[in-house]
């Protein structure tokens, strides 16, 4: 069974994978357009990091980062090589939307990229009912950012 807990992102396996992701942002997009978070950047008292775990084994992370009272930011969404296809994107993604939800966000945004590389991702949170709207926060218009959002109701 799939667990998604709270965790540390200076853990090994999670710094390996968060090491991963960066390098893969790099290698896909310009640096100037990269705005993934390394492990310590996701350690900030603003910021929640959550992993997602099979009988202890890592598949999988996401963080949800407080911009203003009603508003927050998805961040390092990331799925391990191993794990990909098994919906742990989903569970990670419809975990972070509810624990929003529950925090009393009235939305939630996020950016990712234009290339190819990201039309999973694109689609994975358009299938969750994310829209593409401006840049939000010290966002800037980039083309190789697409930005979303999602209004939530409260609980």
């Amino acid at each position: 069974m799939i667990q998604i807990a709270p965790d540390d992102p200076t853990r090994p396996d999670v710094h390996q994978l968060l090491s991963e992701h960066l390098a893969d942002m790099f290698a896909t997009s310009p640096a100037e357009s990269v705005h993934a978070l390394d492990h310590s950047a996701l350690s900030h008292e603003a910021i929640t990091f959550w992993t997602a775990r099979e009988d202890g084994v890592l598949l999988g992370c996401g963080a949800l980062k407080e911009l203003t009272d009603g508003h927050a930011e998805i961040k390092s969404m990331r799925t391990t090589t191993n794990a990909r296809g098994r919906g742990v994107a989903t569970l990670v993604l419809k975990h972070i939307v509810a624990q929003a939800s529950e925090r009393g966000y009235e939305r939630i945004s996020l950016e990712t990229g234009t290339e190819e590389y990201f039309a999973p991702a694109r689609r994975l949170y358009a299938r969750h009912g994310f829209t593409e709207c401006p840049p939000f926060a010290d966002y800037t218009l980039d083309p190789n950012s697409v930005f979303m959002e999602l209004t939530l109701s409260p609980k």
